[in-house]
């Protein structure tokens, strides 16, 4: 099964020391910010409680407990997490994909795509940055 990388990707990770890992940190949470801010930006204005709970979980802290996708969970230390939905709001799938009922409102993975491609530039370019000064 084709995983898109992401098992190199993280043995590359293992291999930079922490200090590097804790300096690219603020690229992350930049990149998590804008694309939560996007899909706050996107999500449907009915009562607002959607985008209220659209959060930003960092590096080695816990997920909230009823978010999307999946519920509580630890972000590893070189990742971040944007999730949608708490114990008010489970309903953030229905409104991302519809049902029969109501059609799809996409805020969460519009967000992503479009905002994938500047994140993973910025955070490289932090990489790069951190790698270069830690072996000054």
């Amino acid at each position: 099964m084709r995983d898109g990388g992401l098992k190199s990707f993280q043995k590359r990770m293992r291999t930079i020391p922490r200090k590097v890992r804790k300096d690219i940190e603020p690229a992350l949470m930049k990149s998590a910010t804008e694309m939560a801010e996007a899909m706050e930006a996107l999500a449907p204005e009915d009562s607002g409680a959607l985008k209220d709970s659209i959060e930003i979980t960092g590096p080695e802290r816990l997920t909230p407990s009823y978010s999307q996708p999946g519920g509580s969970k630890v972000v590893p230390s070189n990742a971040v997490a944007i999730t949608v939905g708490n114990s008010e709001v489970r309903y953030p799938h229905l409104v991302e994909y519809g049902t029969i009922e109501a059609p799809a409102q996409p805020f969460f993975w519009p967000s992503y795509r479009l905002l994938k491609k500047r994140s993973a530039n910025r955070i490289k370019r932090s990489m790069s940055k951190a790698i270069k000064e830690a072996g000054k």
